[in-house]
This record gives C-alpha cells, structure tokens and sequence, in this order.
C-alpha cells in the first residue's frame, strides 16, 4: 500500500515471487538428511530459476495485456505443485509449455474478455494448497462421476474438462490412445475404459473430484461402486442414438443411490445428430422429467454452437483455439421462436419450486437469471426434472457451460442427506458432512500400484483425516494406520498431509480393509451403509504352464480379486482346476491378460463356461437332530427349518439384496437360544456354496428356523451348524432341486434389411424376442437369450450384418435348464469331476 505507484496486479505478483523465494529456501532447509550439501544448493538454484520465470512471464504478460492472464495463474500453480513434489521426493511438473508459449495469444480478445466475465475460469492459486488445510469451503465441492453407454464419449468429455480447467496442458484423445484418464495399457489398446479413474480439478472457485466410469457392461460394478460415494452424476448421451442399453442400466444405478444428474447429449457434429430425438428418449425411456437449458445452432457438420435458454443468449465457440474461446451474441432470427419456445418450457418446470416466484409468473414476471438458476438447481437436487445440455466434446464445444452446470445445479456434500449407517450397538445413525464430525469414510475401490503398493481409495463423509493417523475399520474389528495419502490424477499421485470432509483420496498402508468397508474414528465407531457387489455369469478354467507361475498367478490372482470384488476364484477340488469367474467375456478377457502383463504369468486358459446355478422349486420342511453324545464333551443340536424358493422384490433390489439367499428365525420361548441361531445361518451358508446336482452354488431360497432343542451342556454354535448343513442338504432333496441358467437380455442394433437374419439367429439360441424399436435410421431387437447360446456370438452377427450390426448384453435373470439339456448338463460336470 505505500508504493502506491504500483497495480495490484504488481502487488499481486511481487507477493508471489516473495512466496516463492520462502518456499525455496523451505525446501532448502527441509530436504532429506541423505541428500548431498551439493544437491540441496541445486535444488535451491532450480527452484529460484523456476519462479523467476514466472515473475518475468507475468510482467510481459502484464505489459502486454494490463491484466494477470489466466496462463499466468495456472503457471503459478504449477510452480507451485512442482516445489511440493520437490519436498516430497517426487518427480516435478514441468510447466506446460506448449499452453505457456500460446499465452499472448490466449490473453488477448475475447478469451480475455471470457476470463473477465468468468465465463472462462481458471482456479487461483490458493485453491490447489492442498496440504494447508481446508482451503476450499465444503458448499463449494462437487463430487461428480462421468456415466454412459460405451462410446458416448464420457472419456473425451473428461478430457477436455481437464484441459479448460488448467488440469492438462493438451487434449488426449481415445482413438489415439493418449486419453489421460484412460491409463491402463488395455484401456489404451481397445480405446474403451475399463477401471473408474479420479481426478481433482478446479473451476470458478469450484473443487471437482470427478470419476470417470466405464461404459461396457461387463465393467458395471465400476459405476456401481462409484456411484455409492459421488454426490451428482453427469449422463453423457450419444446424439445419433440418444438412450442406450447401457444408458438404462446407469441411469437405474444412479436411482439406487439417489444421485442427482444433469443430461449432456454429445456428439451433435455426427451426422444423424437430432437433440429433440436425444431429449425424447430421455423421456420416454428412462421416464425422466427432460428439461432443455440449451438449443443447437446449426446440425451435423454445421453445428456451431448452442441456445443458452437461461441468459437467452447463442454461444459460439472458435475452432482457432480448441474450443478455449467462445462469444456471446444474439440467438439467429430463424431460431428465436424455437427459442421461445423451450424457454417457456424451462420456466414453467422451475416456477414450480417456488411458490412465490410462480405467482409473479401468472401475473407477467418472468424470474431474472439469478433466481431462474435457483430454481433449476432445487429441481435438480429435489429430483423433480433433469436438466439437458449438448455439444460436442470431441470438436471442442459445449464443455465450459457443461461446467458451469456442474457448479450451478449439482449438489455439494453440504446439499444431499447425510450418510447412514449404524453404531457398534446397531442403532441407526448418521454422520453430516462436516469436518467438526467425528471421522468416517467408505472404502470404494481397492488398486494396486507397482510403487506404492496398495491404494485403498476412501471417501472422506465427515471429520479429518491425517498421514500417519490410526482408523478403525469397524466391519472387521481392525486397527489401521494410514502411512500416506495421495490424491489421484489417473494413475498419477501428489502426495498429502490432510483431508477432510468431501475429500475422495487414496490411503496407503491399509492390511485389512476390502471395497465396501467402513473407516472411522476409534472413538466414535460406525459402520456405513454396505455396497452390493453382483453375482458372476461366466467362468473359465486357468491352469499355470509351469511351477513357477503356479505359485505367481496365486499371488496374481489375489490381488485382482481385491481390486475387483465382481471378479471371483476358486480351485476346484475333484477336478484340481483353478476357476475364475466374472461378468463377461470381455472382463476375464481383461483379467487374463492383466495377469500375463503385470505379473508375468503364463498360463493356458480354457473355453467359456455358464456360471449354473441349483434352485430348490417346492417348499419343504426338514427336522434334523445332530448328536454324538458317546463320552466325555458331546454335540447335541436340533433344528426345525421351513425351505422355499425365494427371489427379491423389486423394493429389495432396489435395496441391492440380489444375492438369491434369506435366512429368518422365528424362534418362540428360547428353544434355541439367540447366541446359537447364527450358527445356523452360517451352517446353511457354508453349505450352500456347493450344492448337490453338479456342485453349483445354491441360491433363491429362503430358510426360516421355526423350532428345535438344545442341550445345557452339549449344545455349541458349532453344533448348530453341523446341524444347519445336515438340514440344508435333506431340503435341497425334499425341495426337487433343479439347474438354473442365466438369462441375458440381448439388444441388437442393425439395419432393418438385416433384422429378419438377426431375429432368425437369436430364435435359434433359445432366444424369445421382447420387442423391436426405431433408433433413428437404425432398429433395435431386445430378445431374452441363455448366456450357454451366445458365446462367441458377436462372430455371427457380423457374419449376416456384414459388419452393420452391433449388441449389448446384460444379466436379466434365472430361469430352470429344459430338462433334456438339464440332464446332459448334469452328467457333463459329474464327468469331470469324476
């Protein structure tokens, strides 16, 4: 202030570089007690050489503009992020120099002009201080996932997100393989994304944890299971074929958990793009109340730009700089009453929030801009309408409002309920988001990292979170010390001190926790609500080609299992065959090759198998006594116990309870004491994983203890158990157990000269068609197939499509093997077991 000669702006930068120089000798005086008095000096010179440049940089620029260009400031935060790597032994971030060079040119016009409106936005520096504690105010995070059908462009949406934000300094691309987000070799390869990935950025004063997902089905449960910790979800449509199988199963989950959305209809520059035909499938397929913020201007290869229907003003991007600029003007003549139209229909959905605001309206006064986004962020969270925006991720447009919808209408941590979950006593409790809260966090996906080990990634619900702090894991009774936490940039790491509320990280030095397992503070225990993870479908037979690689791909084996809970092994006892079990085709595709790439496993793998399964069909009683009372400590037990056959309610899938299996007692007068009731259910569930037809897991029944007696002395848990699995085994006999099969429902998009040979194919495979529908200039057939019909099936398809036709699956159901082919099936595995 007393050299008022000075601008802010030079006040602002000398500040900075004041900063900077107390950071260089911080890392100075901090460095490692192994480094060399020599490498600390260099270090230092570097660190000072790396803020002079800023200094420089940002006096041209000033010179050049009269004002801190946004370059500028993401080169501040680079610099920074590089003196933190620097303490913390890592490898620095070069600056990005591809974007610093271009900087003249980003500082000047309207990219200038766009900066000062905010409508382009770049985080300030502060705001990546992570280590600092809470610099970001809770209201002011979105925790968001990225969601879609396969290739509707949900990586190539992230990808510019990271680079408008200043998170990437170049845009990589799926088809190239140089998606950021899409990290793992076979994701690179296949151009499809296989595990969710995390990353942090920044916009308009906004923390956003984003999570990419995969879009094929095989990889549901990655959605799934990041589904369970976001707060909001952004559901990216193609424009050509609006909603999609896989569209459908996402947009159930995101239902599940209550997640909040916001519609982004992609690919608008494809031709055969028709947003109203994207916005009526939302509406009639997903059931969705479909609310248009944005129009299109232009279709196809002349889509220019959009309609914002909230400030009733036409954004135009410019191709010249990648999307980075774009201009305000007034909407086209030829679209105004288009225009008009949609507005009267946003308005008249987001007057409906508030009473209020909806009897100005019936008296002629239209909401101003300011409470109209009011309006649609309550419907939005209140779940009353979905707002729908478009664009074109891949020719750079659309992006930069998407986000400010991200900021406007999504909720924060502060905005959704609070977490449920219980105590130790199993009274009902929840934790608010808060970091006064006592600490609580829901372990969500489990990584192995060839550095670091293994990453355990956390959801932070309420409380703070500090490197070397001691959690409870309060599913498995288990102390934790957590050696690091890092935050995620894909595959990438930045290492920090603390988290709080909100935070999504990834813990290092977790033994015990597994996906779906709650941490929490040892004084305050609680265990959150669980994830349910999906029955597997199909299974093959690994054998390891040497000694050697038997003992590795154990090892391998176990720590895929841990990654992914939807990926299953066993080793079959009689045939001496190892087993995996998955999702897909493409999952244990996924799984083998993981195993020959990062563990250096060779082993020869067999053909596809149906994951059967045994289904008791009539209800039975069973009264079974378990005694050996012929000397010294006896066992005595017995336990009368109704059999059915059961399946899940819609309420109870909703719920997650797919598992088939339900167990009740209805135990009167202590006839079984309460201590020895979980010894039955443990005795049915032990025994139910292999039943007795051809030893495939038992489920879709229910069990219920109706009666039974004990002994004072010779009764035990133990002794119910055995008693338990005895019970179990004469009720799959009285219950007439059958095989049952999995049912897939298949959807077959192909050109309507091909849907005779298509409908001809699939009624071949025991196929029974449910129903046929337009998909713009395309047909889609939905059939319900056996899984054991459609192996290798994709080569038929294009066999009589010639290559035009394409297909989605996904478990339907259950459903009883033809008695012919149940008892071929039957003697087939006893056969091998044999």
């Amino acid at each position: 202030p007393q050299h008022g000669s000075l601008s802010p702006q030079s006040l602002t930068l000398a500040f900075t570089f004041r900063m900077r120089v107390s950071e260089s000798y911080a890392t100075f005086s901090t460095s490692g007690a192994s480094a060399t008095r020599g490498c600390k000096r260099r270090s230092l010179w570097m660190s000072l050489a790396l803020n002079a440049v800023l200094i420089v940089t940002g006096f041209a620029a000033l010179r050049a503009t009269g004002s801190l260009s946004s370059t500028v400031m993401k080169n501040a935060q680079t610099v920074q992020l590089t003196a933190r790597n620097a303490r913390s032994f890592s490898r620095p971030v070069v600056p990005p120099m591809s974007r610093h060079s271009s900087m003249q040119k980003r500082s000047s016009g309207a990219y200038e002009s766009k900066v000062a409106r905010g409508l382009v936005s770049s985080p300030n520096a502060r705001s990546m201080s992570v280590n600092a504690g809470r610099t970001i105010a809770l209201d002011k995070y979105r925790n968001i996932g990225i969601m879609a059908h396969i290739d509707a462009g949900k990586t190539t949406t992230t990808e510019r997100i990271l680079y408008y934000t200043g998170k990437s300094y170049k845009i990589g691309e799926v088809h190239d393989g140089g998606a950021t987000m899409d990290w793992m070799v076979q994701e690179q390869e296949r151009g499809i994304t296989i595990t969710s990935a995390a990353t942090t950025t920044f916009w308009k004063d906004h923390r956003i944890n984003i999570i990419d997902t995969p879009g094929h089905v095989d990889f549901t449960l990655e959605v799934e299971r990041s589904l369970r910790v976001l707060d909001g979800a952004v559901a990216v449509f193609d424009g050509v074929s609006g909603v999609e199988p896989q569209s459908e199963t996402v947009w159930r989950q995101a239902d599940r958990y209550k997640v909040p959305r916001i519609c982004f209809c992609n690919k608008m520059d494809r031709i055969g793009a028709d947003f109203y035909y994207c916005l009526g499938s939302i509406e009639k397929q997903l059931g969705a109340n479909a609310v248009a913020l944005q129009l299109p201007i232009g279709t196809e290869s002349d889509f220019k730009g959009v309609i914002d229907l909230v400030k009733m003003k036409a954004i135009v991007w410019n191709a010249e700089d990648l999307g980075a600029s774009f201009d305000e003007v007034d909407i086209p003549e030829d679209l105004q009453d288009k225009a008009a139209e949609y507005r009267e229909k946003l308005v008249d959905a987001a007057v409906e929030m508030d009473d209020d605001v909806m009897e100005k309206y019936l008296e002629g006064e239209e909401p101003d801009e300011a409470t109209l986004k009011k309006l649609i962020r309550k419907g939005t969270l209140n779940f009353d309408f979905v707002p729908v925006m478009l664009g074109t991720a891949f020719k750079n447009k659309g992006v930069q409002p998407l986000l400010d919808a991200v900021v406007d209408y999504l909720p924060a941590p502060t905005d959704v309920e609070d977490i449920k979950g219980e105590t130790k006593d199993g009274e009902a409790t929840t934790r608010p988001s808060s970091d006064d809260a006592p600490f609580s966090a829901l372990a969500f996906k489990i990584a192995t990292d060839p550095y670091v080990g293994t990453l355990t990634f956390a959801r932070i619900y309420s409380g703070v979170l500090k490197s070397g702090d001691q959690v409870y894991n309060s599913v498995k009774g288990k102390k934790e010390r957590v050696s690091r936490m890092v935050l995620m940039h894909a595959n990438s790491r930045e290492e920090i001190d603390e988290a709080h509320a909100g935070d999504i990280v990834a813990l290092v030095g977790m033994k015990d926790t597994t996906t779906g397992e709650t941490l929490c503070a040892m004084d305050s225990q609680v265990i959150l609500e669980k994830m349910d993870f999906p029955e597997p479908v199909i299974k093959i037979a690994v054998e390891p080609k040497s000694k050697g690689d038997q003992e590795k791909m154990a090892n391998a084996l176990y720590k895929l299992a841990q990654e992914d809970p939807s990926f299953r092994y066993s080793r079959d006892d009689q045939s001496g065959q190892t087993v995996i079990e998955g999702m897909g085709e493409l999952h244990l595709d996924i799984i083998v090759d993981r195993m020959r790439r990062e563990f250096n496993v060779e082993c020869n793998v067999g053909a596809p198998q149906v994951a059967y399964r045994e289904a008791i069909t009539k209800k039975c009683n069973v009264d079974y006594t378990h005694k050996k009372q012929s000397g010294g400590s006896g066992q005595y037990a017995r336990v009368v116990i109704d059999f059915e056959p059961w399946s899940p309610t819609d309420a109870e899938k909703e719920e997650g309870n797919t598992d088939g299996f339900q167990f009740e007692s209805q135990i009167k007068g202590g006839t079984v004491p309460k201590e020895y009731v979980p010894g039955v259910s443990k005795g049915i569930e032990s025994e139910c994983t292999r039943g007795p037809l051809a030893g495939f897991p038992v489920l879709g029944f229910k069990a219920t203890l109706l009666d039974g007696a004990y002994h004072d002395v010779d009764s035990s848990v133990m002794a119910f158990e055995i008693a338990a699995r005895a019970a179990f085994r004469e009720g799959m006999q009285k219950g007439k157990a059958r095989l049952s099969e999995p049912i897939m429902k298949v959807d077959v998009t192909t050109p309507e000269e091909h849907m005779g040979d298509v409908i001809g194919d699939l009624n071949s495979r025991r196929g029974q068609v449910q129903e046929m529908t337009d998909r713009g200039n395309v047909k889609m057939v939905t059939a319900l197939v056996p899984l054991s019909e459609m192996f290798q099936y994709v080569s038929t398809l294009r066999s009589i499509s010639k290559g035009r036709a394409q297909y989605q699956m996904q478990l339907h159901s259950y459903d009883f093997v033809p008695p012919n082919l149940e008892k071929e099936i039957i003697e087939q595995y006893k056969s091998v077991a044999a």
